[in-house]
Parts: structure tokens; C-alpha cells; sequence
């Protein structure tokens, strides 16, 4: 117990606090918003790529597959089309949402800021050559290129209008028109900065602004991908949730640009016939770390449902269906795990053991890797599969991962069930002296 308290003490008073801070940051939420605005156009164009490439072999003989095969090879570019419109242009979708969310935190306008974002975006990424712009860094490889755009332009254009440097327009003057008259400046700073400073990249290194960041970035991307990192990560979002606040809206927010990077990079391999370069994804820690959610909770609604607690039967029936869907603060607060030293080993380390098998079935090539971005809220049997491309070795996975998951929480859950039921079994006697007996007389 000396233990368990040091590890709450720690939370309560350090991690706890430090993660509101972080999480309530105005350019973390804005990051976080931003890739939410990105998530639909995302995730569409991950079914394109898969109905581009379908799950079967080129020599199949399954009529289904056959026709399917013959169909994407003489439609690719029309299939495609979804997919360049999507995936292909996210770091546009990301810097427009980033741009307008931090304007919004400010209390300044989101429209005007948002295409300043986008504009300065496009200097540094983008530059016109024979009348077109490229989209080589429109995808993923934008991403981070995409976030630093975005704070620079809002933060730029806050800062004039800080110091009335400004263009302003007699009242008279509708605002829409004085709005962008308010603008002037601050496109014509960024034209400034960042075109010459994209020439300089250029003439210099022979490269575009993006990919300098990258370079800047590789080594974050590269550690994300390590065993030690992904541990490092899911800790710090369960021990959150154990102190009661929401780690994955925390973490998660954080770690949105690696996993769009990553993403990315891995269909561009994936496109190519090349092998799949990243572990670390958003489809691998949605559905083979938390299953059923954060905590991996999925495996103890299954418990709930068969014990013997009135309370924690009726919440795991109550909590299935969400569950599934990969949506469990019914469980977390219902229970409640949240601060409950019976469940804390299972809470926090069953998520750990599936990392690290997941980890070592996707690096060994014994699972595919993600190379589609999926929806959080897909079941956990289904996303997997999903985001790998409709394979079936990841629901088998899952289904593995489950099971153990069962067995890792099913002492703890005796021994917390046991403490329910002597609860319950006062609650019942006391009920039952308070009720008055029938036909006493004085």
C-alpha cells in the first residue's frame, strides 16, 4: 500500500495538475481540434484506398475477388480521386482547423485566421511552379509544417492587433469588408517571412521548408515507433484516468501529428508495394492497446455481466453495447475504477501487456500494420481489421488480446465483487430492520 500511495501522491499532486495545464494550453486544444476538423475526410479516404486495393491476391481465383481486382485495375485513378481529395490535401483540412480554433481561444475572427493559416501553409509547402502548386506536401508529410504555420499566422496576426497595427475602416463599412481590410497586413508579414525564407531552404539545402521540418521532427517520429515510447505513453494517459481526469483527450491530442505521420508514411508504402515502416498508429493504439477503451475495459464489462453484484451486473449490462464501441466512462467513473486500489494493477497494466504482444505481432509481420485511419469508435474486431487493410490476422489478435485481458482482471475483480457484495449485503439488512413489522400491538 506504501506503494500505491507514493504512485497516487505522485498524481495527485504532480501529474495531475501538470496534464490540466498542458490539456487547457491554447495551442494544445487547438492542435486537437484542428486534427478533429481532419478526422471525416481522413477517414473517408482510407475506405478509397481500400477500395483500391483490395484485400486479395493477384492470382486469386475467388470470383468475388477476381472481379473486384479487375475493377479497381482499370478504375485506380477514378478510386483514387477520394483518396488525393482526402488523405492527399489533410494538412490543408489540419491547418484550416488549427488556425480557426487558436483565433476562437483568442476571441479574434476564426474565417479570417483560418485563411491566413492556410496561406501561409502554402508559401512554406506549396510554391507555384508552371502554373500548379505540388501536393507532395500536402499529405502527412505537411503535418507538422502544417501545426507551426498555423501558430505562427494567428500568433502573428494577434500580436499586430495587439499593437493597432492594423487597417482600419470607419464604422460605416460593413464588417465582412472591414474584416478583410484588417487582414492586409498581417498577409502581407507573412509574404515577407515566409517566401524568403522558403527561397532560402531552397537555394541552401535544396529542399522545401517540410521537409527541413521533418528532418527536424525524424527523431520524435522514430522514437514514437519504439516499445519504451508507446508504454511511456498509454502509462501516462491511464494514470490520468486513474486520477480521474481524461488522459486519452490529453494524450491523444498530443499525439495526433505522429499518428497522422505515420499514417501517411505507411500508405505511401503501402501505395508503393513497399513494406510498412511504422507500428505506432492510431488504428494500433485504439484497438489493440485499449479494447473497449482506455484500460482495456472491454474484458471487464464482460466480467461485470456474469457477477454476482446487483451494481456491477447491472452496469456491465448497461455498459456492453458502449462498451463494443469503445466508449467506456460508464465503466471508469460507474464503477468506479477511477482512484480504486483493487483495480488499479489490472486498469493500468493490462493495457501494457497488449501493447507489448501487439507490438512484437505487428514488428514480427505476424499482423499487418495500420495503413488506414479509422474511427475510434469502430469495434475494436473490426477496426483492426480495418486499419490494416481488411486483413484477418488482426481480429484474431484482438480476440487473443481479449481473452488474456479477462484472465488479467478476473482476480481483481473477485476481490473487488466480494467488497460489493458485503456492501450490498449491509445495505440489504439495514433495509430490512427499518422496515416496520405488521400487526404489533402496544
Amino acid at each position: 500500500m506504501k506503494l500505491y500511495d507514493s504512485i497516487i501522491n505522485f498524481v495527485e499532486k504532480i501529474v495531475a495538475p501538470l496534464a490540466v495545464k498542458v490539456g487547457n494550453q491554447k495551442h494544445v486544444r487547438a492542435m486537437r481540434d484542428g486534427f478533429i476538423v481532419a478526422m471525416p475526410f481522413i477517414i473517408v479516404g482510407s475506405f478509397a484506398l481500400v477500395f483500391a486495393f483490395p484485400p486479395f491476391a493477384e492470382d486469386t481465383q475467388n470470383a468475388f475477388g477476381r472481379a473486384w481486382l479487375d475493377f479497381a485495375t482499370a478504375n485506380f485513378d477514378n478510386l483514387m480521386m477520394p483518396f488525393q481529395m482526402t488523405m492527399g490535401i489533410m494538412a490543408i483540412f489540419v491547418s484550416l482547423g488549427i488556425g480557426y480554433s487558436l483565433a476562437r481561444a483568442y476571441k479574434m475572427d476564426g474565417i479570417t485566421s483560418a485563411s491566413l493559416s492556410l496561406m501561409s501553409f502554402l508559401v512554406a509547402s506549396a510554391p507555384a511552379t508552371n502554373d500548379t502548386l505540388s501536393m507532395g506536401h500536402m499529405s502527412g508529410t505537411g503535418i507538422f509544417t502544417a501545426v507551426i504555420s498555423a501558430f505562427f499566422s494567428v500568433e502573428l496576426m494577434r500580436v499586430l492587433k495587439k499593437y493597432n497595427v492594423t487597417i482600419r475602416l470607419p464604422e460605416q463599412v460593413p464588417p465582412a469588408i472591414a474584416r478583410s481590410f484588417e487582414l492586409l497586413i498581417p498577409v502581407l508579414v507573412v509574404f515577407l517571412t515566409l517566401f524568403p525564407l522558403s527561397l532560402f531552404v531552397q537555394a541552401q539545402y535544396d529542399m522545401l521548408i517540410p521537409d527541413l521540418v521533418l528532418e527536424m521532427f525524424k527523431p520524435l517520429v522514430s522514437a514514437s515507433n519504439s516499445l519504451p515510447a508507446i508504454i511511456g505513453a498509454l502509462l501516462l494517459c491511464q494514470l490520468l484516468w486513474f486520477a480521474g481526469i481524461h488522459g486519452a483527450a490529453i494524450v491523444v491530442g498530443l499525439l495526433s501529428p505522429i499518428f497522422l505521420t505515420n499514417i501517411s508514411a505507411n500508405q505511401a508504402a503501402y501505395l508503393a508495394g513497399e513494406p510498412i515502416p511504422n507500428v505506432f498508429t492510431q488504428p494500433f493504439w485504439d484497438f489493440y492497446i485499449f479494447i473497449g477503451g482506455s484500460g482495456a475495459t472491454l474484458a471487464l464489462v464482460i466480467l461485470m455481466i456474469f457477477s454476482r453484484s446487483v451494481h456491477l451486473r447491472s452496469l456491465g449490462r448497461m455498459s456492453f453495447v458502449p462498451g463494443v464501441f469503445q466508449i467506456n466512462e460508464p465503466v471508469i467513473f460507474g464503477s468506479p475504477l477511477v482512484l480504486n486500489p483493487t483495480m488499479f494493477i489490472p486498469f493500468v497494466f493490462a493495457p501494457v501487456l497488449n501493447a507489448t504482444i501487439a507490438y512484437a505481432a505487428v514488428h514480427m509481420g505476424i499482423v499487418g500494420a495500420g495503413v488506414s485511419q479509422t474511427a475510434w469508435t469502430a469495434p475494436a474486431l473490426l477496426g483492426a481489421s480495418w486499419g490494416s487493410g481488411w486483413t484477418l490476422s488482426p481480429v484474431l489478435l484482438v480476440l487473443a488480446l481479449l481473452v488474456m485481458d479477462i484472465f488479467i482482471y478476473l482476480p481483481f475483480f473477485k476481490i473487488f465483487e466480494k467488497q460489493l457484495l458485503k456492501e450490498e449485503g449491509k445495505s440489504a439488512e439495514q433495509q430490512q430492520d427499518a422496515v416496520p413489522v405488521s400487526g404489533a400491538t402496544a
